[in-house]
């Protein structure tokens, strides 16, 4: 079942990479008394995601911070160190990338992809608010290679 507002967000494990290398951030680390904008991408470096989606919340961020948001955070099913490299990549240092290698996150919150073309599951392009883990906007891409109803401008207006 795909998680709706109103929701609590499941509990879950991310992988991140640190200054100090790779660490573990949970569900409570990220979403425990915080305002998070989280979006999720199919993956790292796919066209939409690196050309479209993630490019928004960048130049975005400071306006998003400013109207009561903490953390702003991508999630992808890939590896730690791929979500690092498009980070330093994109200079998207006022993101908080999130590792979900296995989707076990996203499939928690049904909002999973089955993708032959990525060889596993990967997340639906979404985005969500969640205040202290409790879902209070989310929108999901209904048109596949779009970023309009998941990107910052909608995020912005839903703030």
């Amino acid at each position: 079942m795909t998680i709706k507002v109103g929701d609590k967000l499941p509990q879950a494990t991310f992988k991140t990479k640190t200054a100090d290398g790779p660490a573990e951030l949970t569900t409570a680390d990220v979403f425990a008394g915080k305002t998070v904008v989280l979006f999720g991408v199919p993956g790292a470096f796919t066209p939409t995601c690196h050309m479209n989606h993630l490019p928004g919340f960048v130049e975005h961020a400071d306006t998003i911070k400013g109207k009561g948001v903490d953390t702003i955070a991508v999630i992808a099913a890939n590896d730690l160190f791929v979500m690092d490299a498009w980070c330093k990549a994109s200079k998207a240092d006022a993101i908080t990338f999130l590792s979900d290698p296995a989707a076990d996150f996203i499939k928690a919150i049904g909002l999973g992809l089955d993708a032959p073309i990525f060889g596993s599951t990967r997340a639906q392009r979404f985005a969500l608010i969640a205040k202290d883990g409790e879902v209070t906007f989310l929108s999901v891409e209904e048109t596949p290679g779009t970023a309009t109803a998941t990107g910052a401008a909608a995020i912005l207006e839903a703030l």
